[in-house]
């Protein structure tokens, strides 16, 4: 572990955490990452960001490889966060991988709760169809509950035969049953986020809809001709089992799988590029296999 990794675990834990943990509600979780996310989260130079018809934003920071493209969902626990308060994170992968991102403004539970989110994933793809892009030529990305909507998509692509040429994420969110034993077990552990509010999370985020609905949770979806799967989490986060269950699915059901735990990082850490080392490495590590992704697809 990095000294900035150590020094940051500690800002979470004795500053970040308990503030989440009183946060009144979700307009207020938003304001205050949004406010944050400004002053704090960093971002490369020459980062280009354009907001395009469809809610669509497109994220460079340097010369991209054409016809190709990764599909990027942000973070936030379905109720914060946006395409602004993430361009940072895309933008260094984008520069790293030498692909553009497309990231959907997704609505937030508040506005509309699911399946909104993942309805409008969906539109995201299939706006990317759309403008001319195979299937081979998109990546699937996010972050936290931005990772799990990437994994409902990709069963969804899968289901209608449609398989991107990739799949990559960072502590992903992928079972609102709540039944991963990391929940309990890194409950202290965690320096990041409180357990005590998933719960009433879940509940906000889902709507009418049952917690195991694969468009909420993907661990319980269906992957039929997966591609690679690339995920990375943290042992000590409450949500390493939903990425560890996550990738033993994808493997049961014949998916090529890279699970890379971190022993000690936060909940995703790569947010935190320019930071902390660990963030950069993750990212270079990520875009590493994004382009043999692509590559493999084209040949």
């Amino acid at each position: 572990m990095s000294q900035r990794l150590a020094a940051l675990n500690l800002l979470l834990r004795f500053a970040v955490k308990p503030r989440l943990a009183r946060t009144r509600g979700p307009e207020e979780a938003a304001r205050e990452f949004a406010r944050t996310a400004a002053l704090i989260l960093r971002r490369p130079p020459y980062l280009r960001h354009l907001e395009r018809p469809g809610g669509l934003h497109w994220i460079s920071a340097g010369a991209c490889v054409p016809r190709r493209v990764i599909l990027y969902f942000h973070g936030g626990g379905y109720i914060t966060g946006s395409p602004y308060t993430h361009e940072g994170v895309m933008a260094r992968l984008s520069k790293l991988a030498r692909v553009e991102v497309c990231a959907p403004a997704y609505p937030l539970a508040q506005d509309a709760p699911f399946p909104a989110a993942f309805d409008a994933a969906v539109a995201a793809w299939r706006r990317c169809r759309a403008l001319g892009y195979r299937p081979e030529q998109i990546a699937l990305a996010g972050d936290s509950a931005g990772g799990g909507l990437a994994l409902a998509l990709l069963g969804w692509c899968c289901g209608q035969g449609e398989a991107p040429a990739a799949a990559l994420v960072f502590s992903p969110w992928t079972d609102l049953t709540m039944t991963g034993e990391s929940l309990i077990r890194n409950a202290q552990a965690d320096p990041f986020l409180p357990v005590a509010r998933i719960g009433e999370l879940v509940d906000l985020v889902r709507g009418a809809l049952p917690r195991d609905d694969p468009r909420l949770s993907p661990l319980y979806a269906e992957f039929p001709g997966c591609p690679p799967v690339m995920i990375h989490h943290s042992e000590t986060e409450i949500l390493a089992d939903d990425a560890r269950r996550m990738a033993a699915r994808l493997r049961a059901q014949g998916a090529s799988v890279g699970l890379c735990p971190h022993p000690d990082a936060p909940h995703a850490w790569p947010v935190f590029d320019g930071w902390i080392p660990e963030a950069r490495q993750t990212l270079r590590q990520g875009a590493r296999f994004l382009q043999d992704s692509f590559a493999a697809t084209s040949r």
